[in-house]
């Protein structure tokens, strides 16, 4: 299998988490490309049409993406519900965690993109907020009820938020009036798969 990643995305990092938590990294051959959304990558399109990270060719040649697809693709090969709980209130509960974990991401990277891609004259403060406000909310909702002490899709896609909350803003301190979700996420971020792919550049 080849794994078209960047060592700064989020959404790659949960992929090769689960594909470490499930025995299957050395499966994956790691293909980093560097790209925006003002400038794509002609091979990476060729197997997603969408032309984003990540997006996995199988043995059999088929490309699945995006990360949540991905990552059921390589829990079912690992035998099945060991990243994706079965059908019940723990499926549910994982797969609304992965929902509001990419939803703080979809924020987080869409005001990188505003601060760093747009030129300046065009940016749009209120909208920035805005998408702060969703982060925030997001994060106070996880502090109200913090993870178990599990490893699934949802915990995964948790801690790639947080991580990457840690990465590109680390000055907002989203720790701050946060101890539950602090002290869970130090927990977390503590485990190989984790360590391994702490993001860089």
């Amino acid at each position: 299998m080849q794994l078209y990643f960047s060592p700064t995305s989020p959404y790659a990092r949960k992929v090769r988490i689960t594909a470490q938590e499930l025995g299957l990294a050395d499966k994956i051959e790691l293909i980093g490309i560097a790209l925006t959304p003002i400038k794509p990558h002609d091979a990476l399109r060729a197997s997603n049409p969408l032309g984003k990270i990540p997006a996995l060719v199988t043995d059999d040649g088929k490309a699945l993406y995006d990360s949540p697809v991905i990552c059921e693709y390589l829990d079912a090969l690992a035998g099945g519900h060991r990243i994706f709980p079965p059908v019940g209130p723990a499926r549910w509960t994982a797969l609304r965690r992965q929902a509001l974990a990419d939803g703080i991401l979809d924020s987080a990277v869409s005001v990188r993109y505003e601060q760093t891609l747009r030129p300046q004259e065009l940016r749009w403060q209120e909208w920035v907020e805005g998408q702060w406000l969703k982060v925030r909310t997001a994060l106070d909702a996880l502090e109200r009820e913090p993870p178990e002490d599990v490893v699934n899709i949802g915990t995964i896609s948790i801690a790639c938020a947080l991580g990457y909350l840690d990465f590109r803003y680390a000055s907002d301190d989203w720790r701050a009036n946060r101890p539950r979700l602090t002290a869970w996420a130090g927990a977390i971020q503590a485990r190989p798969s984790l360590q391994a792919t702490v993001p860089t550049g």
